[in-house]
């Protein structure tokens, strides 16, 4: 019996926001596809990126690396802003420190008026 893909990413546009949004399990197997969305995302040349996790099931530490790297790209060309809102996605943030580099909202809409807000 097939399985359903254990990854989805859709790459939208808002205004100047580029939003990278992933739902699944990000692990080292699916790790690739999430860093994959969020370089289509850069490509576009946005000064803002968020990412949109709400619906992530699962991250390892893979999923980890790719938005410490995501961080790294962004550095001070861009804005980036993470949207975790469940412990599947918040905890291993902030057991990891990345809440600390990251600027973490608990939904769309927040990190969207937030970053907004801050670019002007």
């Amino acid at each position: 019996m097939p399985s359903a893909d254990p990854i989805t990413t859709t790459v939208a546009r808002r205004g100047e926001v580029a939003v990278v949004s992933i739902g699944g399990e990000i692990d080292l197997s699916t790790a690739p596809a999430f860093e994959a969305a969020i370089a289509a995302a850069l490509d576009e040349g946005s000064p803002v990126l968020v990412i949109e996790l709400s619906k992530v099931t699962f991250m390892a530490s893979a999923g980890l690396r790719v938005l410490a790297a995501a961080q790294e790209k962004v550095g001070k060309s861009a804005q980036l802003a993470v949207v975790a809102s469940n412990p599947a996605t918040n905890r291993p943030l902030q057991l990891t420190g990345l809440d600390k580099v990251i600027s973490l909202y608990p939904t769309l809409d927040d990190a969207l008026v937030r970053v907004r807000t801050t670019a002007d």
